[in-house]
Parts: structure tokens; sequence; C-alpha cells
């Protein structure tokens, strides 16, 4: 067999630990704080369902949903997307501006191809999201992580990397951030954006949980504070509608928006027409304000049972963050524990988390006892018998 090709081995870290987390998914015994789904009970199956036994026929929009499909997306969802999704929160967007895509991690995939060559920097947080990561090392980028603390990223610690690592983008999760649950505030979203047009540096926003909001106040995207085209906002229907259409999108100014629709026709040329449409007429028909309000009602009482029950069971020393809204919190044990190794033991006690220490990037040595948990996908009652289990395994490590 011929040799893989220099960047498999560029991401094999980071692949390694996105491969266990789908593998801890699957076992149906096991209670999963592992995965970043939202509630299955909440996904809008009736709606789907209905609307396409309406609209999948030829006198409809079936064979529109059957054929091939224009590159920058169906513009109803498009205009959708601009009119609903963005203007209303901030960021005054035009249907042109807007490119769908499959799912929100293809938007990390096109700019790639865009703007990293070989031995380009991104800074990113510090824990970020590792899936991205394993598509920034697939580019064979160098990521860099930025300090963060109770509020997220630091922007005098970016600004401070920028000078030094003279990076092509700064990759940010701003609001109930993955893998922290945390959230940045408006200062910081606006001296982001700033630092992205003083310096020439691409801010990627990616804001996929920004509508899941369970408490406190919602804030301006970075793109909203962006005067000069630096930020390019990337978000997705998973969360929102459904994570098996595999629908996303990206707002960025028109240059941007061209080149990635050239790299887009090379990669799929096209996203798949079906969920398109199902997703447009979704909210064409007024459905979607009723299906957010449900959907941020069973997670916040998720997130509450979820706070609860660490509340309960984990040993004194142990802190968490108390997410407003997302899907995710991030608990540090005390005494030392290695979650990484602790996985094994919990994996035998029917539970599942992922360790911390794989959202660091570069091999710190950071988040060894750490974990992520997602209470998104899980029961109330499910979350109390598996922080129990998790609690009583913690405590004899102790």
């Amino acid at each position: 067999m011929p040799e893989f090709a220099k960047r498999i081995d560029y991401m094999a870290g980071s692949a390694d630990i996105i491969r266990g987390l789908f593998n801890a998914m699957g076992d149906p015994e096991t209670i999963s704080f592992g995965g970043g789904a939202p509630a299955t009970e909440a996904l809008p199956v009736e709606a789907v369902q209905q609307i396409a036994s309406e609209v999948l026929s030829r006198a409809q929009r079936g064979q529109e949903a059957l054929q091939y499909g224009p590159v920058q997306g169906v513009r109803q969802l498009r205009e959708i997307v601009a009119e609903r999704l963005l203007t209303p929160k901030g960021v005054p967007a035009q249907a042109d501006d807007v490119l769908i895509v499959n799912g929100g991690l293809e938007t990390m995939n096109l700019l790639c191809q865009v703007f990293i060559d070989p031995g380009d920097v991104i800074l990113c947080e510090s824990p970020t999201f590792v899936h991205c990561v394993e598509i920034f090392e697939m580019f064979q980028a160098r990521c860099i992580g930025c300090e963060t603390d109770e509020q997220g990223i630091v922007p005098e610690d970016v600004e401070a990397k920028i000078l030094q690592y003279k990076p092509k983008m700064v990759y940010v999760i701003p609001t109930f951030q993955n893998p922290t649950g945390k959230t940045l505030p408006a200062d910081r979203r606006r001296r982001l954006a700033e630092l992205g047009s003083r310096y020439d540096v691409l801010i990627l926003e990616d804001d996929p949980y920004r509508d899941l909001r369970y408490s406190g106040e919602e804030l301006l995207p970075i793109k909203a504070y962006d005067k000069t085209g630096h930020t390019v906002l990337a978000n997705s229907f998973s969360k929102i509608f459904s994570p098996g259409s595999r629908l996303g999108y990206v707002f960025a100014e028109h240059r941007i928006i061209e080149k990635l629709m050239d790299v887009k026709t090379a990669t799929n040329s096209h996203t798949s027409m079906i969920p398109q449409i199902l997703c447009a007429e979704f909210f064409a028909r007024g459905l979607f304000d009723e299906h957010l309000r449900r959907l941020c009602a069973v997670h916040r009482e998720r997130r509450d049972a979820m706070m609860a029950a660490l509340e309960r069971y984990m040993p004194a020393g142990t802190k968490w963050v108390y997410p407003d809204g997302g899907l995710f919190t991030w608990v540090e044990l005390p005494g030392g524990i290695d979650t990484t190794q602790l996985l094994h033991e919990a994996a035998a006690c029917k539970v599942a988390y992922v360790a911390g220490a794989g959202f660091f990037v570069g091999n710190t040595g950071e988040g060894k006892n750490c974990m992520r948990i997602s209470f998104g996908n899980v029961t109330p009652e499910k979350i109390d018998v598996g922080i129990r289990r998790l609690g009583d395994l913690i405590r004899t490590k102790l």
C-alpha cells in the first residue's frame, strides 16, 4: 500500500480523541455525557414528517429537492438565515453573503482551503473544540492556545500572541463555549473584532449554541462589532433544527463567500437539497419559534438537573461551570486525578465523559484533572444516576 499523506500523522492525536468520543456514544447501556447532541425527545420529527409528505411531490417541491441545486444554497433558506437568524441578532445581513454548508464543521474545512497553508498559525482558546483542531491539523496548521479565565479567552493574550506568532486566524466559540460552557462578555467580543481589523487577522466566530439560552442576557455576536470584514461568522442548524440534517451556514464579506463557493464546488458541489428544503419550509410555516421555546425548556431542565447532581454527588473541592445555555459544563476535579486514566473505570461503571486534556493544543499537560460533561441528550433521571456513579468513583481516588 502507498504511504499515507503526511497530514494523517499530523492530525493523529486529535483524530484519536474524536474516535473515542463517538465510540462512547454507541453503547446503549452507558449513560454518556460525552457527545454534544441535543435532546432526542425535542427533535421536530412529526413536523418534518408532515412537511416532507406535503412538499416532496411533483406538484410541490419534489423535483427541486431531488435535483442538483445552487452552490450557495437554496435562496429561501439563505434569506431565512439573513432575516431571521442574523439581522435580529445585531448582524445586518443579505442572502447573497450567506453560504449554506454541510454542517457547521464544513465552514472550518472550506476556510482552511481558502486561507491556510502548511505551517500557518491558528490561535484558539485553551481549551477549545477538539473537532475543529482536527480539521486545522489536517491542513497542517500550527495551533497555538491562548489564555482563558472564568469569562473565556483573554484578549490581551490574544494580542500578545498575534504579535509573537503572526497567525492567519483566531478561532473562538464565544457563547456557551465548547468544552467549558463559558460565555465571552461584550467588551471582549468587541476587542476581538478590533484585533482582527488592526492586525489583518481572520476572526473565525463559531456560534452554534447561541440560541440555546436558558438564563442570562443575550449578547451581540463578535461579527456585530466587525467594521472591516475580518470576522467570519459560522453557525449551524444542528442544535436548533436537526443534527442529522447536516446543515450549517457561514456569513462573511462577499469576497470571502465567493472563494468559499469556489472551493465548495471542488469539494461537494453543493449542500444536499432535501434537508435544505425541509428546513426552509419549517421556518416558512412559522414552526421555529415554538420549537425553540421547547428546546430551551427541555435543555434548561437538564442543565438544572446537572447542576443539582454535581452539587449533590461530587466530592468537596470539585469545581464546575454554571452555563447560561448550550449543552456542556466543565468539571475540574480535586486531588490531581487524571481523567484520561479514569475513563476505563468509568466505562466499567457504565458512564462516559470526555477527558479534559484532549481539549488543550500542544500537549501542554493542562486539563488532566478536568472533564467535559454534556447534559443535552441525557434525561434528568439518567443525569442523576450517571453523576452519582461518577461521584462515587471519584471518591475512591481521593
